[in-house]
């Protein structure tokens, strides 16, 4: 069977923006920590910059996996679920388990790695159900109902990934129609039963605290409107033409960039609201051969190849960069960043080069559509 091969130029590099928003905002949240002159909680920017990079991974998985699902139904009239979920085990499991050990296991061992007031005690209390929600890929509800674990914390998004993963494939394999309509309803039922869970309505709901923790990260909202690009995009919509266009794609990059550097927040629709900004510029760098802006060079496919890794390792990175600071009396910005970025890369291009790669070899035998580097 020949495989399709799809690759969408600028993706890698919209990823390593995503992660570098996040990692600016964690610099951030580290140096309050350790009580070093930092921005957190002053600069709006800082505070909205973390979970809106994380949106952005968001609306990329759903456009991506949308899209390569909806191809490999075209090209070979169905759609391999079981095949599915093996890709995602080999892409995603293998680093967020070793991070869970080492943030369980390794690093509250070792004193450099000990953030101030996040102690053993901190860590190991509750130690066997955070073990169990991480196990089943539910770290989102860790953060929210049990407390944050230092350089395992952020895996919350994996977790919301994979709950999509899991039912993603299936909805779509077994919704054939209107599927345009079905993305919209998601959205608008995401945020309907969100509203109702801040209302004295939900009170009879049983574990309402679990319920509405759980929803406020699950955000399947933002890859609902990641999907409806990728549909727009592959059934040639006819509102394509509207969204796929030079003016439009610069103005919603000026606002993104306005709004962010403002700290904007838009009330009630704020994550969705801006994944639809996200949507658009994510459509027309995938699709768009006119626009002037480029991120398809080795530097950015590179550091977007490596970008799971980025986002997984830059807490390790960024107390390593704090430490030398701190130890060589230079807590300065002028060393932290560079040196958490530095860091950070080192550490996720060896990872991908002698850890991840070994499981990534195997993802080639369950692929019928090919995306990406391996396009």
């Amino acid at each position: 069977m020949e495989k399709q091969k799809i690759y969408f130029p600028n993706l890698n590099g919209l990823r390593f923006i995503a992660a570098f928003l996040v990692i600016i905002h964690h610099i951030e949240q580290f140096k309050s920590i350790y009580s070093i002159e930092n921005y957190w909680g002053e600069i709006p920017f800082i505070g909205i910059i973390g979970k809106l990079g994380v949106v952005l991974f968001f609306v990329l998985s759903g456009f991506l996996i949308t899209y390569l699902l909806l191809t490999e139904e075209h090209s070979f009239k169905k759609i391999s679920i079981l095949k599915f979920y093996v890709r995602r085990m080999l892409r995603i499991w293998p680093l967020y388990f070793l991070i869970i050990i080492l943030a369980f296991f390794v690093l509250p061992n070792i004193s450099i790695f000990t953030l101030p007031g996040y102690g053993k005690d901190v860590i190991y209390s509750n130690l066997f159900l955070k073990l169990f929600l991480y196990a089943i890929f539910f770290p989102n509800l860790v953060l929210s109902l049990l407390g944050i674990v230092p350089y395992a914390s952020h895996t919350w998004s994996i977790g919301t990934e994979e709950q999509y993963y899991l039912v993603w494939p299936i909805i779509l394999k077994y919704f054939k129609k209107y599927r345009m309509i079905l993305m919209l309803f998601i959205i608008f039922s995401y945020l309907a039963f969100g509203k109702m869970l801040s209302t004295h309505y939900s009170d009879i709901l049983p574990y309402k605290n679990v319920i509405k923790a759980f929803w406020s990260s699950f955000n399947i909202d933002c890859m609902a409107i990641g999907g409806i690009f990728a549909i727009m995009l592959f059934q040639k919509n006819k509102f394509l033409k509207l969204i796929q266009n030079n003016t439009v794609f610069y103005l919603t990059i000026t606002l993104v960039i306005f709004l962010m550097l403002k700290g904007i927040y838009i009330p009630y629709i704020h994550y969705e609201f801006y994944s639809v900004l996200f949507g658009i510029i994510i459509l027309n760098f995938a699709s768009n051969d006119k626009i002037k802006i480029s991120l398809e060079n080795r530097l950015f496919n590179y550091l977007g190849n490596i970008s799971y890794g980025l986002y997984m390792y830059h807490p390790i990175g960024i107390v390593l960069a704090l430490a030398i600071s701190i130890s060589i009396g230079l807590a300065t910005n002028w060393l932290i960043y560079p040196l958490s970025f530095t860091l950070t890369i080192i550490i996720a291009g060896l990872s991908y080069k002698y850890f991840e790669s070994f499981f990534l070899k195997f993802k080639d035998k369950f692929s019928i559509v090919l995306s990406g580097n391996r396009a």
